[in-house]
């Protein structure tokens, strides 16, 4: 009863080691060569070897799509002379630039330069009407009254360059044209009322060129009321 036994272990023993044999040798059939040889490229394919792990769980092949591609010699150069002309142009508008900020500082001296040439033409012939008052020989109301005629003439002259006097006497203290040297109590006068003018206060348009010197009326009784 043991001989069948055995034969039957035999049996299976060679089908095991058929089994074995046909699996390897499936195995070697399905294994790429090992060459170090870089990786064969199809295309924009490109196919990575085995020993570089580019396997999937079943042992094929990955093939991938190539990520960078050599630029062409067309495409290189047109950036070239994009990039040359983009340069050219910034180095004209940097000129440019530095031409027009010159021609503006310029331009900004030569109508400074002229409008002091005519501020000075126009006031000559004051200088030389001074200068004619001094070599005078008249009486001393003589003189006053020539100094008083070359007064108006500058009084003209400035009002013709936009330069207005500040209104002072008979009108309310304003600090933020009138300077008080002196506060004089008057009871016949408005409080805060410029009595006098000291010295006279000019504007250039909406620009104070500097205030007028006044002294100011001081009414208590006003200030009681």
């Amino acid at each position: 009863m043991s001989h069948p036994t055995n034969l039957q272990e035999e049996e299976i023993m060679r089908q095991d080691d058929t089994l074995k044999a046909s699996k390897a040798a499936g195995q070697q059939q399905n294994e790429p060569e090992k060459s170090g040889r870089p990786a064969k490229t199809d295309g924009n394919q490109v196919r990575i070897p085995v020993e570089e792990g580019g396997t999937d769980v079943n042992g094929n092949l990955l093939e991938l799509e190539a990520n960078e591609a050599p630029v062409p010699q067309a495409d290189y150069e047109r950036v070239q002379v994009e990039r040359d002309q983009l340069l050219d142009r910034l180095a004209r508008l940097q000129a440019e630039f530095d031409n027009y900020r010159k021609r503006e500082a310029r331009e900004r001296t030569e109508y400074r330069d002229y409008a002091l040439v005519n501020t000075i033409e126009q006031f000559l012939p004051v200088l030389d009407n001074f200068q004619l008052a001094l070599r005078s020989q008249g009486t001393a109301e003589q003189l006053r009254s020539g100094v008083d005629l070359i007064v108006r003439q500058m009084e003209d002259i400035i009002r013709s360059l936009g330069v207005q006097p500040v209104p002072t006497v008979e009108t309310r203290f304003d600090p933020r044209v009138h300077e008080a040297i002196e506060m004089v109590e008057r009871h016949d006068l408005p409080d805060q009322q410029v009595m006098e003018e000291v010295r006279r206060g000019y504007t250039l348009r909406d620009r104070l060129l500097r205030p007028a010197l006044v002294r100011v009326a001081n009414n208590p009784k006003q200030k009681t009321a």
